[in-house]
């Protein structure tokens, strides 16, 4: 029986794509082989790679002037070849501190450029991103970096930040098509797969072109951008299934309506969720109301004695996933695009008879 999986990543999958996948498991539009079995240069994949990039630079609006990249490494390999293709040694970046794996950014990055954290949060405990306008972004910065949307505290840009002349680099990988989003406020936006995109061994990289050719030498090649947009993103052999699962949830993106709906529904499901939360005076959201996010939703219940009881309750109600992070404890429900509406409300219905049982 399918659970209602809540997990942040790898994260919960649309039953209509693990189905189709299944069915072209063994033998993929009569060629007679997996795509797990295809040679990545042969017509059949290369036919399912370029529709995975059409479909991406459809559903974002990607403007003809960027390109995007399916490459391996996940999010965290970006961390290093962000500096490693935008910078020359001596210059410096500016970073915006928000948490967990905006701590992670900067300390990668601090080993091949010398980083300017323009806002902190760890004094909120970071529950809060900086107000608009108020970052001053130095002229003289290669970029600036931020993460859209902060996985383990549950912490996200309402704006995009105005880095004015400077190139803005984001990591999206919790929130990559769950909204509309302009990509050409960015110079480079990175997503790892394993959240809204489809199963961990990807990360799609969407650079603007007047941002290639300016790789350190010592770049490695399969972290420089320009080698591999030369290549296809194919210089070395890709993860071929993970490419084509994420071909396959663009397509169910695409047929559920594209980045709008996908918005409309996410919207329902985190004002559902919060909403519980806010309502309640057992189940507390230590994040800042204009910074929650969308994707990721913490929450705390009165007795941190509870959060086991809690979790083990909820996965016998066949509502799996909802530990909190290792980090910071608590329960966390992810609400990616798959996740239904009928999840979410089947969690604020067990949420109500464990508040009753334990208030």
């Amino acid at each position: 029986m399918r659970v209602y999986n809540f997990s942040a990543g790898p994260a919960t999958m649309p039953l209509e794509v693990l189905e189709r996948a299944q069915s072209e498991l063994t033998d993929w539009h009569g060629s007679g082989m997996s795509v797990m079995e295809m040679s990545h240069r042969g017509k059949e994949f290369v036919g399912i790679a370029e529709q995975a990039e059409a479909r991406m630079r459809s559903l974002l609006s990607v403007p003809d002037d960027y390109e995007v990249l399916f490459l391996q490494g996940g999010a965290t390999g970006q961390f290093a070849a962000i500096p490693l293709n935008l910078t020359a040694p001596g210059d410096s970046a500016a970073y915006v501190n928000t948490g967990a794996w905006s701590t992670k950014a900067i300390a990668e990055a601090a080993r091949f450029v010398r980083t300017q954290v323009l806002a902190d949060e760890s004094q909120s405990n970071y529950s809060s991103v900086p107000e608009e306008g108020s970052l001053h972004v130095p002229s003289d910065a290669a970029y600036l970096h931020y993460t859209l949307n902060e996985t383990i505290g549950g912490v996200e840009f309402p704006y995009i930040p105005d880095s004015g002349a400077v190139p803005l680099v984001t990591d999206a990988s919790s929130t990559i098509l769950s909204r509309p989003i302009d990509v050409s406020r960015f110079g480079v936006i990175y997503a790892g797969a394993q959240k809204n995109l489809g199963p961990a061994g990807l990360v799609v990289v969407i650079v603007r072109k007047d941002l290639l050719g300016r790789a350190r030498p010592e770049t490695s090649t399969v972290l420089d951008w320009t080698a591999m947009a030369a290549s296809g993103s194919m210089l070395n052999t890709p993860p071929t299934l993970s490419w084509y699962l994420v071909a396959l949830v663009l397509e169910w993106i695409e047929q559920q309506g594209g980045v709008s709906e996908m918005a409309r529904r996410n919207r329902a499901k985190a004002d559902l969720l919060y909403g519980a939360i806010d309502d309640s005076d057992f189940y507390s959201n230590p994040v800042q109301p204009r910074a929650r996010s969308w994707m990721n939703v913490p929450f705390l219940v009165p007795d941190p004695a509870l959060e086991k009881e809690f979790v083990t309750q909820a996965a016998a109600a066949g509502l799996s996933g909802l530990s909190g992070h290792r980090s910071v404890g608590g329960m966390r429900a992810s609400i990616y695009n798959a996740m239904p509406l009928e999840g979410v409300t089947a969690l604020v219905a067990f949420m109500t008879d464990f508040e009753k049982q334990n208030g």
